[in-house]
């Protein structure tokens, strides 16, 4: 599968509707974003059941800024609408499998579950 260029008007449809999508925000200036763009596309290519996005951060500001996203590359990986996964700095191609390859094998019962009782211990007032 190719790669789809996500923009604000897009991009809460397509993590929304899909199972697993992992995002690129890159910039055209950016060397190291060049140097791993073909490792991107390459893993996109070999995945076709994972939506590969790319977020332009020149064109996507609002976007990037939603994420807080100071420095580029940095890779987000959503799945069932949680992100499971954020860094920045380009990745090698075998780590960008191993991170494809854990979040296809997570239990995200288990992590909603984790997510829930995380959230209900930090409303509870600390005495």
């Amino acid at each position: 599968m190719a790669t789809v260029e996500l923009t604000k008007e897009n991009f809460e449809r397509i993590v929304t509707e899909s199972p697993m999508v992992i995002v690129d925000f890159w910039a055209p200036w950016c060397g190291p974003c060049r140097g791993f763009a073909p490792i991107y596309e390459k893993a996109a290519e070999a995945h076709g059941d994972v939506v590969f996005g790319k977020i332009n951060t020149d064109q996507e500001q609002e976007l990037a800024g939603a994420f807080n996203i100071r420095s580029i590359p940095t890779l987000m990986l959503f799945r069932e609408k949680v992100v499971l996964f954020q860094q920045a700095g380009a990745l090698p191609a075998s780590a960008l499998e191993q991170v494809i390859s854990q979040a296809k094998t997570l239990d995200m019962a288990k992590v909603r579950q984790e997510i829930a009782e995380r959230e209900q211990q930090e409303a509870q007032p600390q005495a």
